[in-house]
Protein backbone atom coordinates (compact mmCIF):
# COMPACT_ATOMS: atom_id res chain seq x y z
CA UNK A 1 0.00 0.00 0.00
CA UNK A 2 1.15 3.22 -1.07
CA UNK A 3 2.01 5.60 2.41
CA UNK A 4 0.16 8.99 2.28
CA UNK A 5 2.23 11.89 1.59
CA UNK A 6 2.26 15.26 3.35
CA UNK A 7 2.54 18.74 1.97
CA UNK A 8 4.72 20.68 3.33
CA UNK A 9 8.59 19.28 3.31
CA UNK A 10 10.58 18.80 5.99
CA UNK A 11 13.92 21.00 7.13
CA UNK A 12 16.47 19.31 9.06
CA UNK A 13 18.35 21.35 12.09
CA UNK A 14 18.29 19.53 15.48
CA UNK A 15 20.45 16.49 16.39
CA UNK A 16 18.60 13.58 18.28
CA UNK A 17 18.71 9.79 18.36
CA UNK A 18 16.45 7.23 16.84
CA UNK A 19 14.94 6.30 19.93
CA UNK A 20 14.30 9.84 21.08
CA UNK A 21 12.87 11.10 17.71
CA UNK A 22 10.14 7.91 18.12
CA UNK A 23 9.07 8.01 21.41
CA UNK A 24 8.71 12.21 20.44
CA UNK A 25 6.69 11.14 17.50
CA UNK A 26 4.36 8.91 20.13
CA UNK A 27 3.87 11.61 22.06
CA UNK A 28 2.83 14.08 19.49
CA UNK A 29 0.16 12.22 18.25
CA UNK A 30 -1.69 12.14 21.15
CA UNK A 31 0.11 8.59 23.02
CA UNK A 32 -0.12 9.11 26.84
CA UNK A 33 0.80 5.42 27.62
CA UNK A 34 2.78 2.87 25.68
CA UNK A 35 1.91 -0.86 26.64
CA UNK A 36 4.78 -3.76 26.82
CA UNK A 37 6.72 -6.60 27.87
CA UNK A 38 10.62 -6.29 28.45
CA UNK A 39 13.39 -7.96 26.46
CA UNK A 40 16.37 -7.63 25.78
CA UNK A 41 16.21 -6.32 22.49
CA UNK A 42 13.98 -3.50 23.48
CA UNK A 43 15.69 -2.71 26.49
CA UNK A 44 17.61 0.84 25.32
CA UNK A 45 14.03 2.26 23.95
CA UNK A 46 12.16 1.08 26.74
CA UNK A 47 14.90 3.40 29.13
CA UNK A 48 14.15 6.24 26.81
CA UNK A 49 10.31 5.64 26.69
CA UNK A 50 10.89 5.73 31.06
CA UNK A 51 12.59 9.34 30.73
CA UNK A 52 9.70 10.46 29.09
CA UNK A 53 6.45 12.01 29.59
CA UNK A 54 4.81 8.82 28.23
CA UNK A 55 3.97 6.19 30.76
CA UNK A 56 5.39 2.91 30.11
CA UNK A 57 2.66 0.42 31.12
CA UNK A 58 4.16 -3.32 31.66
CA UNK A 59 1.80 -6.26 30.74
CA UNK A 60 1.90 -9.72 32.06
CA UNK A 61 2.28 -10.98 28.39
CA UNK A 62 2.07 -9.69 25.26
CA UNK A 63 -0.85 -10.58 23.95
CA UNK A 64 -2.44 -8.95 27.11
CA UNK A 65 -0.48 -5.93 25.93
CA UNK A 66 -2.05 -5.83 22.24
CA UNK A 67 -5.76 -6.17 23.41
CA UNK A 68 -5.08 -3.33 26.08
CA UNK A 69 -3.82 -1.32 23.03
CA UNK A 70 -6.75 -2.07 20.94
CA UNK A 71 -9.19 -1.03 23.38
CA UNK A 72 -6.81 2.51 24.62
CA UNK A 73 -7.09 3.31 20.63
CA UNK A 74 -10.79 2.92 20.52
CA UNK A 75 -10.99 5.73 23.02
CA UNK A 76 -7.87 7.48 22.30
CA UNK A 77 -7.72 7.64 18.99
CA UNK A 78 -4.46 6.15 18.66
CA UNK A 79 -2.24 3.70 20.86
CA UNK A 80 1.17 2.34 20.70
CA UNK A 81 2.76 -1.37 21.74
CA UNK A 82 6.76 -1.97 22.93
CA UNK A 83 7.73 -5.72 22.84
CA UNK A 84 11.00 -7.58 22.40
CA UNK A 85 11.98 -9.73 19.07
CA UNK A 86 10.05 -13.17 17.61
CA UNK A 87 8.77 -14.47 21.21
CA UNK A 88 7.42 -10.80 21.79
CA UNK A 89 6.59 -9.46 18.31
CA UNK A 90 5.21 -12.75 17.39
CA UNK A 91 2.63 -13.16 20.64
CA UNK A 92 0.90 -10.16 19.53
CA UNK A 93 0.34 -11.22 16.03
CA UNK A 94 -3.72 -12.17 17.07
CA UNK A 95 -4.27 -8.93 18.69
CA UNK A 96 -2.97 -7.17 15.56
CA UNK A 97 -5.26 -9.15 13.25
CA UNK A 98 -8.17 -8.32 15.65
CA UNK A 99 -7.47 -4.55 15.54
CA UNK A 100 -6.64 -5.06 11.29
CA UNK A 101 -9.85 -6.39 10.78
CA UNK A 102 -12.07 -3.78 13.33
CA UNK A 103 -10.18 -0.81 12.27
CA UNK A 104 -7.78 0.03 15.03
CA UNK A 105 -4.72 2.55 14.81
CA UNK A 106 -2.00 0.72 16.85
CA UNK A 107 1.80 1.60 16.60
CA UNK A 108 3.43 -1.42 16.96
CA UNK A 109 7.06 -1.20 18.05
CA UNK A 110 10.17 -4.41 18.17
CA UNK A 111 13.21 -4.24 19.23
CA UNK A 112 15.48 -6.90 17.15
CA UNK A 113 19.10 -8.05 17.16
CA UNK A 114 21.43 -5.88 16.55
CA UNK A 115 22.17 -4.73 12.50
CA UNK A 116 25.65 -6.77 12.92
CA UNK A 117 24.16 -9.86 14.10
CA UNK A 118 22.09 -9.82 10.79
CA UNK A 119 24.56 -8.83 8.82
CA UNK A 120 26.48 -12.05 9.95
CA UNK A 121 23.69 -14.30 9.85
CA UNK A 122 24.07 -15.37 13.31
CA UNK A 123 21.67 -17.91 15.43
CA UNK A 124 20.44 -15.06 17.64
CA UNK A 125 18.27 -16.33 20.29
CA UNK A 126 14.67 -15.49 20.05
CA UNK A 127 15.20 -15.71 16.25
CA UNK A 128 14.52 -18.59 13.46
CA UNK A 129 17.46 -17.43 11.68
CA UNK A 130 15.32 -15.52 9.13
CA UNK A 131 15.65 -12.02 10.49
CA UNK A 132 12.99 -10.78 7.81
CA UNK A 133 10.59 -13.74 9.29
CA UNK A 134 8.90 -11.00 12.26
CA UNK A 135 8.32 -8.69 8.91
CA UNK A 136 6.63 -10.39 6.70
CA UNK A 137 4.17 -12.02 9.18
CA UNK A 138 3.54 -8.55 10.73
CA UNK A 139 2.96 -6.96 7.45
CA UNK A 140 0.16 -9.34 6.95
CA UNK A 141 -1.93 -7.63 9.74
CA UNK A 142 -0.91 -3.99 9.21
CA UNK A 143 -0.68 -0.91 6.65
CA UNK A 144 2.46 -0.27 6.48
CA UNK A 145 6.00 -2.45 8.33
CA UNK A 146 9.10 -0.83 7.84
CA UNK A 147 12.55 -1.92 9.59
CA UNK A 148 14.56 0.89 10.57
CA UNK A 149 18.56 0.51 9.10
CA UNK A 150 20.13 3.68 8.25
CA UNK A 151 19.31 6.59 10.98
CA UNK A 152 19.51 9.63 8.58
CA UNK A 153 16.68 7.34 7.41
CA UNK A 154 14.79 6.75 10.38
CA UNK A 155 13.26 9.84 11.20
CA UNK A 156 11.31 10.07 7.35
CA UNK A 157 10.85 6.52 7.94
CA UNK A 158 8.34 6.68 10.79
CA UNK A 159 6.62 9.42 9.60
CA UNK A 160 5.41 8.02 6.64
CA UNK A 161 4.64 4.49 9.15
CA UNK A 162 2.47 6.63 11.62
CA UNK A 163 0.68 8.92 9.34
CA UNK A 164 -0.42 5.91 7.79
CA UNK A 165 -1.47 4.42 11.46
CA UNK A 166 -3.71 7.86 11.30
CA UNK A 167 -4.39 7.74 7.99
CA UNK A 168 -5.79 4.22 7.90
CA UNK A 169 -6.99 3.26 10.84
CA UNK A 170 -5.12 0.23 11.32
CA UNK A 171 -2.20 -1.03 12.46
CA UNK A 172 1.50 -0.24 11.59
CA UNK A 173 4.69 -1.71 12.35
CA UNK A 174 8.05 -0.61 13.22
CA UNK A 175 11.61 -2.57 14.17
CA UNK A 176 14.27 -1.28 15.36
CA UNK A 177 17.38 -3.19 15.97
CA UNK A 178 19.02 -2.75 19.74
CA UNK A 179 21.93 -0.81 18.35
CA UNK A 180 19.72 1.40 16.43
CA UNK A 181 17.94 3.40 18.99
CA UNK A 182 21.31 5.53 20.50
CA UNK A 183 22.22 6.17 16.94
CA UNK A 184 22.06 9.70 16.24
CA UNK A 185 20.06 11.55 13.51
CA UNK A 186 18.37 14.49 12.09
CA UNK A 187 14.83 15.63 13.79
CA UNK A 188 12.69 17.36 11.54
CA UNK A 189 11.01 20.74 12.83
CA UNK A 190 7.60 19.19 12.58
CA UNK A 191 5.58 15.91 12.21
CA UNK A 192 2.87 16.70 9.31
CA UNK A 193 -0.28 14.63 9.68
CA UNK A 194 -1.44 12.74 7.13
CA UNK A 195 -3.16 14.48 4.64
CA UNK A 196 -7.30 13.18 5.34
CA UNK A 197 -8.98 11.50 2.15
CA UNK A 198 -9.99 14.45 -0.63
CA UNK A 199 -12.96 13.88 -2.19
CA UNK A 200 -13.51 14.10 -5.34
CA UNK A 201 -15.77 17.12 -5.94
CA UNK A 202 -17.84 15.87 -8.71
CA UNK A 203 -18.47 12.38 -7.07
CA UNK A 204 -18.93 13.43 -4.32
CA UNK A 205 -21.88 16.02 -5.40
CA UNK A 206 -23.54 13.21 -7.65
CA UNK A 207 -23.35 10.73 -4.61
CA UNK A 208 -24.84 13.29 -2.25
CA UNK A 209 -27.86 14.68 -5.14
CA UNK A 210 -28.66 10.98 -5.67
CA UNK A 211 -29.10 10.09 -1.78
CA UNK A 212 -31.02 13.50 -1.33
CA UNK A 213 -33.31 12.86 -3.51
CA UNK A 214 -34.00 9.46 -3.14
CA UNK A 215 -34.24 10.36 1.30
CA UNK A 216 -36.38 12.83 -0.05
CA UNK A 217 -38.80 10.85 -1.67
CA UNK A 218 -38.78 8.13 0.79
CA UNK A 219 -41.62 7.89 3.45
CA UNK A 220 -39.59 5.16 6.10
CA UNK A 221 -35.52 6.06 6.06
CA UNK A 222 -33.61 4.70 8.75
CA UNK A 223 -29.93 5.74 9.62
CA UNK A 224 -27.78 2.60 10.15
CA UNK A 225 -24.74 3.89 12.40
CA UNK A 226 -21.21 1.80 12.31
CA UNK A 227 -18.17 1.63 13.51
CA UNK A 228 -16.09 4.04 11.19
CA UNK A 229 -18.25 6.94 13.20
CA UNK A 230 -15.98 5.95 16.31
CA UNK A 231 -13.02 6.07 14.15
CA UNK A 232 -12.81 8.79 12.14
CA UNK A 233 -14.86 10.68 15.09
CA UNK A 234 -17.38 12.17 13.15
CA UNK A 235 -20.24 11.25 16.36
CA UNK A 236 -20.99 14.77 16.59
CA UNK A 237 -21.64 15.00 12.38
CA UNK A 238 -24.21 12.29 13.06
CA UNK A 239 -26.03 13.71 15.86
CA UNK A 240 -26.54 17.16 13.76
CA UNK A 241 -27.89 14.69 10.72
CA UNK A 242 -30.04 12.84 13.00
CA UNK A 243 -31.44 16.14 14.70
CA UNK A 244 -31.81 18.03 11.41
CA UNK A 245 -33.54 15.22 9.57
CA UNK A 246 -35.66 13.48 12.68
CA UNK A 247 -34.84 9.95 10.64
CA UNK A 248 -34.96 7.15 13.56
CA UNK A 249 -31.52 5.57 13.86
CA UNK A 250 -29.99 2.45 14.93
CA UNK A 251 -26.59 0.98 14.90
CA UNK A 252 -24.72 -2.24 13.96
CA UNK A 253 -22.91 -3.59 17.30
CA UNK A 254 -19.51 -2.47 16.35
CA UNK A 255 -21.12 1.00 15.94
CA UNK A 256 -23.08 0.64 19.39
CA UNK A 257 -22.84 4.01 21.07
CA UNK A 258 -22.43 6.51 18.05
CA UNK A 259 -24.88 8.19 19.50
CA UNK A 260 -26.64 8.23 23.15
CA UNK A 261 -29.08 5.52 22.99
CA UNK A 262 -31.47 7.78 25.35
CA UNK A 263 -31.67 10.25 22.51
CA UNK A 264 -35.43 10.40 21.04
CA UNK A 265 -34.92 9.03 17.95
CA UNK A 266 -32.20 5.73 18.61
CA UNK A 267 -35.10 2.66 18.41
CA UNK A 268 -31.77 -0.10 19.15
CA UNK A 269 -29.20 -1.80 17.68
CA UNK A 270 -29.80 -3.82 14.49
CA UNK A 271 -28.17 -7.10 14.80
CA UNK A 272 -30.27 -8.72 12.04
CA UNK A 273 -32.76 -11.69 13.57
CA UNK A 274 -30.86 -11.02 16.84
CA UNK A 275 -32.85 -7.86 17.40
CA UNK A 276 -35.82 -6.50 18.93
CA UNK A 277 -38.81 -7.67 16.74
CA UNK A 278 -39.60 -3.94 16.48
CA UNK A 279 -36.00 -3.10 15.24
CA UNK A 280 -35.78 -5.82 12.81
CA UNK A 281 -39.07 -5.45 11.28
CA UNK A 282 -38.78 -1.17 11.74
CA UNK A 283 -35.16 -1.22 9.67
CA UNK A 284 -35.84 -3.86 7.39
CA UNK A 285 -39.19 -2.68 5.46
CA UNK A 286 -37.50 0.75 5.52
CA UNK A 287 -37.92 2.25 2.02
CA UNK A 288 -34.54 3.73 2.27
CA UNK A 289 -31.37 2.55 4.82
CA UNK A 290 -28.73 4.98 5.19
CA UNK A 291 -25.49 3.15 6.03
CA UNK A 292 -22.71 5.22 7.70
CA UNK A 293 -19.31 3.47 8.08
CA UNK A 294 -20.46 0.01 8.87
CA UNK A 295 -18.69 -3.37 8.36
CA UNK A 296 -20.63 -6.10 7.03
CA UNK A 297 -19.58 -8.39 8.79
CA UNK A 298 -21.20 -12.01 10.10
CA UNK A 299 -21.81 -11.50 13.58
CA UNK A 300 -22.02 -7.80 13.15
CA UNK A 301 -24.64 -8.72 11.16
CA UNK A 302 -26.37 -11.10 13.38
CA UNK A 303 -24.59 -13.96 11.91
CA UNK A 304 -25.79 -12.86 8.21
CA UNK A 305 -29.70 -12.65 9.33
CA UNK A 306 -29.86 -9.04 8.54
CA UNK A 307 -32.06 -8.76 5.40
CA UNK A 308 -30.69 -5.64 3.69
CA UNK A 309 -31.24 -5.48 0.40
CA UNK A 310 -29.32 -3.16 -2.32
CA UNK A 311 -32.48 -1.75 -3.50
CA UNK A 312 -32.92 -0.27 0.10
CA UNK A 313 -29.33 0.62 0.93
CA UNK A 314 -27.12 3.66 0.64
CA UNK A 315 -23.93 2.21 1.74
CA UNK A 316 -21.16 4.84 2.71
CA UNK A 317 -17.33 4.10 3.96
CA UNK A 318 -14.41 5.77 4.82
CA UNK A 319 -13.73 6.07 0.75
CA UNK A 320 -16.81 5.41 -1.13
CA UNK A 321 -20.26 5.71 -1.45
CA UNK A 322 -22.94 2.81 -2.87
CA UNK A 323 -26.10 3.71 -3.59
CA UNK A 324 -27.84 0.33 -5.45
CA UNK A 325 -25.43 -0.48 -8.36
CA UNK A 326 -23.88 2.81 -8.16
CA UNK A 327 -20.43 3.67 -6.74
CA UNK A 328 -18.70 6.97 -6.07
CA UNK A 329 -14.60 7.09 -4.96
CA UNK A 330 -13.33 8.34 -3.31
CA UNK A 331 -15.38 10.26 -0.68
CA UNK A 332 -14.59 11.19 2.75
CA UNK A 333 -17.67 9.95 4.79
CA UNK A 334 -17.61 13.20 6.63
CA UNK A 335 -17.81 15.39 3.55
CA UNK A 336 -20.74 12.85 2.51
CA UNK A 337 -22.60 13.80 5.91
CA UNK A 338 -22.52 17.12 5.83
CA UNK A 339 -23.87 17.33 2.27
CA UNK A 340 -26.74 15.30 3.16
CA UNK A 341 -26.99 18.07 6.47
CA UNK A 342 -27.12 21.01 3.88
CA UNK A 343 -30.08 19.57 1.48
CA UNK A 344 -32.40 17.47 3.70
CA UNK A 345 -35.43 18.49 5.09
CA UNK A 346 -36.51 17.20 8.06
CA UNK A 347 -39.96 14.65 8.23
CA UNK A 348 -42.49 14.69 10.61
CA UNK A 349 -42.44 12.32 13.65
CA UNK A 350 -45.52 10.92 12.88
CA UNK A 351 -44.95 9.48 9.72
CA UNK A 352 -41.18 8.06 11.19
CA UNK A 353 -43.09 5.17 13.50
CA UNK A 354 -40.42 5.96 15.96
CA UNK A 355 -40.51 3.69 19.24
CA UNK A 356 -37.25 5.39 21.15
CA UNK A 357 -35.21 2.15 22.31
CA UNK A 358 -35.41 4.33 25.94
CA UNK A 359 -38.91 2.91 26.67
CA UNK A 360 -37.16 0.07 27.57
CA UNK A 361 -36.46 2.00 31.03
CA UNK A 362 -40.00 3.00 31.57
CA UNK A 363 -40.65 -0.15 33.61
CA UNK A 364 -38.83 -0.07 36.83
CA UNK A 365 -36.61 -2.74 38.24
CA UNK A 366 -38.20 -5.00 41.47
CA UNK A 367 -35.92 -7.02 43.07
CA UNK A 368 -36.70 -10.51 44.55
CA UNK A 369 -34.42 -10.98 47.16
CA UNK A 370 -34.37 -14.56 47.76
CA UNK A 371 -35.12 -15.20 43.70
CA UNK A 372 -32.32 -16.78 42.21
CA UNK A 373 -30.72 -14.93 39.87
CA UNK A 374 -30.83 -15.36 36.43
CA UNK A 375 -29.14 -14.53 32.97
CA UNK A 376 -32.37 -12.47 31.74
CA UNK A 377 -33.09 -10.57 34.53
CA UNK A 378 -29.59 -10.00 35.38
CA UNK A 379 -29.12 -7.85 32.28
CA UNK A 380 -32.42 -6.16 32.88
CA UNK A 381 -31.08 -4.80 36.00
CA UNK A 382 -28.01 -3.36 34.71
CA UNK A 383 -30.17 -1.68 31.93
CA UNK A 384 -31.12 0.10 35.24
CA UNK A 385 -27.00 0.34 36.35
CA UNK A 386 -25.18 1.43 33.81
CA UNK A 387 -25.49 5.29 33.76
CA UNK A 388 -23.56 8.26 32.02
CA UNK A 389 -19.25 8.79 31.89
CA UNK A 390 -18.85 4.67 32.13
CA UNK A 391 -16.99 2.68 29.65
CA UNK A 392 -19.25 -0.58 28.62
CA UNK A 393 -17.09 -3.81 27.37
CA UNK A 394 -18.60 -6.79 26.62
CA UNK A 395 -16.84 -10.28 25.96
CA UNK A 396 -16.91 -12.43 23.01
CA UNK A 397 -19.66 -14.87 23.88
CA UNK A 398 -22.84 -14.35 25.68
CA UNK A 399 -22.00 -11.06 27.65
CA UNK A 400 -21.73 -9.11 23.93
CA UNK A 401 -25.11 -10.90 22.35
CA UNK A 402 -26.88 -9.97 25.74
CA UNK A 403 -25.66 -6.32 26.01
CA UNK A 404 -27.28 -5.76 22.51
CA UNK A 405 -30.13 -4.04 24.47
CA UNK A 406 -28.20 -2.37 27.03
CA UNK A 407 -28.41 1.53 26.63
CA UNK A 408 -25.73 2.77 26.69
CA UNK A 409 -26.22 6.88 27.87
CA UNK A 410 -24.36 10.03 26.81
CA UNK A 411 -20.58 10.33 27.24
CA UNK A 412 -20.25 6.70 27.59
CA UNK A 413 -18.63 4.06 25.15
CA UNK A 414 -19.17 0.51 24.34
CA UNK A 415 -16.61 -1.37 23.48
CA UNK A 416 -16.65 -5.24 22.12
CA UNK A 417 -15.14 -7.51 19.28
CA UNK A 418 -18.39 -8.13 17.31
CA UNK A 419 -16.15 -8.89 14.20
CA UNK A 420 -13.08 -10.55 15.46
CA UNK A 421 -14.55 -12.26 18.22
CA UNK A 422 -11.26 -13.29 19.92
CA UNK A 423 -12.42 -14.47 23.49
CA UNK A 424 -10.05 -13.76 26.37
CA UNK A 425 -9.73 -10.26 24.64
CA UNK A 426 -12.07 -7.78 27.33
CA UNK A 427 -10.00 -8.12 30.23
CA UNK A 428 -6.85 -6.93 29.13
CA UNK A 429 -9.37 -4.09 27.40
CA UNK A 430 -10.42 -3.24 30.11
CA UNK A 431 -7.03 -2.02 31.44
CA UNK A 432 -6.67 0.37 28.42
CA UNK A 433 -9.95 1.30 28.47
CA UNK A 434 -9.31 2.59 32.02
CA UNK A 435 -6.37 4.23 31.16
CA UNK A 436 -7.10 6.10 28.06
CA UNK A 437 -10.23 7.54 30.24
CA UNK A 438 -9.54 7.83 33.44
CA UNK A 439 -12.26 9.78 34.27
CA UNK A 440 -14.78 7.21 33.09
CA UNK A 441 -15.73 4.18 34.93
CA UNK A 442 -15.04 0.65 32.97
CA UNK A 443 -17.80 -1.86 33.69
CA UNK A 444 -16.79 -5.04 32.19
CA UNK A 445 -19.10 -8.18 31.76
CA UNK A 446 -16.86 -11.33 31.18
CA UNK A 447 -17.12 -15.03 31.42
CA UNK A 448 -15.37 -17.61 33.12
CA UNK A 449 -13.83 -19.18 30.27
CA UNK A 450 -12.95 -16.03 28.59
CA UNK A 451 -11.39 -15.19 32.36
CA UNK A 452 -9.47 -17.94 32.33
CA UNK A 453 -7.29 -16.84 29.17
CA UNK A 454 -6.34 -13.53 30.44
CA UNK A 455 -7.12 -13.55 33.55
CA UNK A 456 -3.40 -12.25 34.88
CA UNK A 457 -4.15 -9.13 33.45
CA UNK A 458 -6.10 -8.41 37.14
CA UNK A 459 -2.94 -7.83 38.65
CA UNK A 460 -1.85 -4.99 36.35
CA UNK A 461 -5.21 -3.59 36.84
CA UNK A 462 -4.57 -3.81 40.65
CA UNK A 463 -1.30 -2.22 40.91
CA UNK A 464 -2.02 0.81 38.63
CA UNK A 465 -5.02 1.56 41.38
CA UNK A 466 -7.54 1.80 38.47
CA UNK A 467 -10.64 1.24 39.46
CA UNK A 468 -13.02 -0.87 36.77
CA UNK A 469 -16.78 -2.73 37.89
CA UNK A 470 -15.77 -6.61 36.85
CA UNK A 471 -18.80 -9.26 36.51
CA UNK A 472 -17.75 -12.36 36.00
CA UNK A 473 -20.82 -14.75 34.68
CA UNK A 474 -19.80 -17.90 36.16
CA UNK A 475 -21.69 -20.49 33.92
CA UNK A 476 -19.36 -23.29 34.19
CA UNK A 477 -17.47 -23.04 30.94
CA UNK A 478 -17.76 -22.19 27.43
CA UNK A 479 -21.54 -21.60 27.09
CA UNK A 480 -21.29 -20.19 23.75
CA UNK A 481 -19.75 -22.88 22.41
CA UNK A 482 -22.05 -25.50 24.30
CA UNK A 483 -24.99 -23.70 22.44
CA UNK A 484 -23.43 -24.48 19.45
CA UNK A 485 -22.00 -27.59 19.72
CA UNK A 486 -21.72 -29.64 23.55
CA UNK A 487 -19.09 -31.78 24.43
CA UNK A 488 -15.87 -32.12 26.93
CA UNK A 489 -14.24 -29.82 25.49
CA UNK A 490 -16.08 -27.04 26.31
CA UNK A 491 -15.86 -27.87 30.20
CA UNK A 492 -13.50 -25.83 32.32
CA UNK A 493 -11.93 -26.50 35.78
CA UNK A 494 -14.15 -24.42 38.06
CA UNK A 495 -11.85 -21.47 39.96
CA UNK A 496 -13.25 -19.93 43.17
CA UNK A 497 -13.10 -16.81 40.95
CA UNK A 498 -13.83 -13.91 43.83
CA UNK A 499 -11.60 -15.17 45.73
CA UNK A 500 -8.58 -14.40 42.84
CA UNK A 501 -8.60 -10.76 43.14
CA UNK A 502 -6.97 -10.46 46.99
CA UNK A 503 -4.54 -12.95 45.58
CA UNK A 504 -3.04 -10.18 43.16
CA UNK A 505 -3.64 -7.39 45.47
CA UNK A 506 -5.99 -5.09 47.39
CA UNK A 507 -9.40 -4.88 46.32
CA UNK A 508 -13.04 -5.63 46.97
CA UNK A 509 -14.56 -8.63 45.72
CA UNK A 510 -17.77 -11.13 45.99
CA UNK A 511 -19.90 -13.56 44.60
CA UNK A 512 -23.86 -13.60 43.50
CA UNK A 513 -26.04 -16.45 43.56
CA UNK A 514 -29.39 -14.28 44.41
CA UNK A 515 -31.05 -10.96 43.03
CA UNK A 516 -30.35 -9.83 46.90
CA UNK A 517 -26.84 -10.69 46.82
CA UNK A 518 -26.53 -8.80 43.48
CA UNK A 519 -27.99 -5.13 44.99
CA UNK A 520 -25.83 -5.73 48.20
CA UNK A 521 -22.88 -5.86 45.45
CA UNK A 522 -24.19 -2.65 43.60
CA UNK A 523 -24.24 -1.11 46.66
CA UNK A 524 -20.48 -1.91 47.23
CA UNK A 525 -19.02 -1.09 44.15
CA UNK A 526 -21.34 2.58 43.78
CA UNK A 527 -19.47 3.31 47.51
CA UNK A 528 -16.09 1.77 46.68
CA UNK A 529 -15.19 4.20 43.19
CA UNK A 530 -11.77 4.53 44.45
CA UNK A 531 -10.64 0.64 43.47
CA UNK A 532 -11.29 -2.43 41.71
CA UNK A 533 -14.77 -4.16 42.56
CA UNK A 534 -14.62 -7.78 41.27
CA UNK A 535 -18.49 -9.36 41.08
CA UNK A 536 -19.08 -12.88 40.26
CA UNK A 537 -22.32 -13.92 39.45
CA UNK A 538 -23.20 -17.31 39.60
CA UNK A 539 -25.66 -19.12 36.57
CA UNK A 540 -26.73 -22.29 35.41
CA UNK A 541 -24.79 -23.94 32.57
CA UNK A 542 -26.83 -23.41 29.84
CA UNK A 543 -28.86 -20.49 31.03
CA UNK A 544 -28.18 -17.54 28.46
CA UNK A 545 -29.73 -14.91 26.90
CA UNK A 546 -32.43 -16.01 24.13
CA UNK A 547 -30.63 -14.44 21.66
CA UNK A 548 -27.84 -15.89 21.77
CA UNK A 549 -29.20 -19.18 21.40
CA UNK A 550 -31.00 -17.94 17.76
CA UNK A 551 -27.50 -16.83 16.93
CA UNK A 552 -25.57 -20.42 17.54
CA UNK A 553 -28.72 -21.92 15.53
CA UNK A 554 -27.61 -19.58 12.62
CA UNK A 555 -23.90 -20.53 13.21
CA UNK A 556 -24.96 -24.57 13.03
CA UNK A 557 -26.85 -23.75 9.37
CA UNK A 558 -23.69 -21.82 8.40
Amino acid sequence: MQLPVTDKPTVNSITTTVGEYLVSQLKAVGVRHVFGVPGDYVLDLMDVIVESSIELVGTCNELNAGYAADAYARLNGVSALCVTYGVGGLSVVNALAGAYAEEVPIIVISGAPRTSAKGNNLLMHHTTGDYNLQLSILEKVTVAAVTLTNAEQAPAQIDRTIAACLRYKRPVYIEIPADMVAQPCTMPLSFERPNPVVSDVQALNEAINEAVEWLENSEHPVILAGVELHRYGIQKKLHQLVEITGYPITSTLLGKSSISELHPQFIGNYVGALSRDYVKNRVETADCILCLGAIMSDTNLGGYTAQLKESQLINANSLKVKIKHHYYSPIDLGDFIDGLIAKLSRKSSESLDIQPAAELLSKSFEVQPEQKITNARFYERMNHFVGDNSTVIAETGDAIIATIDLLIHADTRFIGQAFYMSIGYSLPACLGAALARRQNRVILFIGDGSFQMTCQELSTIIRLGLNPIIFLINNDGYTIERMIHDGSYNDIQPWKYHQLPQVFGESLSCQVRTEGDLEKALEMAAKNRDKLCFIEVHLDRFDCCETLARLTQAVRRN
